[in-house]
């Protein structure tokens, strides 16, 4: 299995070691042609407005989009969610809009309000999961048919639609590996 992981900046590398470490093959993915033969993706966290900027700038936002609308098993950690979503509050700008949600950046403050946090989600595990939170949005308005699959504090921070799951949190910065191995799932 080939995964690729959008290798603009940000956690590209927890992520392939995770991916490495579950015997499935990364893919660093950096121009629309990587795009190509791939089984799933991830948008790793990062900055979003930059990573955006480079989706735009090297013509991989319309290829992207089409390959996820096409059932591409897709998932966004962090700034990877604000990329998928809709959009953004107190933002014109969106980039994939491929998942019916609102996201607010930066949700729960600055870098020195980054938190770690463990709760059990049925969905993924039977074990309680550790969720490292960095500059991390969260989710302010869910569509009818997107199913949360966590919320901390009345504040989504996970959730699926169809082939997109969406995390505000790093689970790439654990060594758990139950997102890793759930995303994987379902690109089988």
């Amino acid at each position: 299995m080939r995964i690729g992981v959008l290798s603009f900046q940000g956690g590209v590398i927890e992520h392939i070691h995770h991916i490495e470490s579950l015997k499935a093959i990364p893919v660093e993915i950096k121009n629309k042609y990587e795009l190509n033969n791939i089984d799933g993706i991830i948008l790793p966290g990062g900055e979003s407005t930059t990573m955006g900027k480079l989706l735009m700038d090297t013509d991989m936002l319309e290829p992207l989009r089409e390959k996820i609308l096409k059932g591409l098993p897709t998932w966004g950690t962090c700034a990877g969610m604000i990329l998928l979503a809709n959009s953004i509050e107190n933002s014109n700008k969106s980039y994939l809009k491929v998942i019916d949600i609102k996201v607010r950046r930066n949700a729960y403050g600055s870098q020195i309000d980054s938190f770690y946090y463990e709760t059990l989600i049925p969905d993924i595990s039977s074990s309680k999961i550790p969720l490292v939170f960095i500059r991390a949005p969260f989710i302010t308005y869910l569509g009818s048919n997107v199913k949360s699959l966590c919320s901390i504090k009345g504040n989504v921070v996970a959730a699926r639609y169809k082939n997109i799951l969406v995390t505000s949190f790093h689970p790439e910065l654990t060594d758990d590996l139950s997102f890793h191995k759930y995303f994987l799932s379902t690109c089988r």
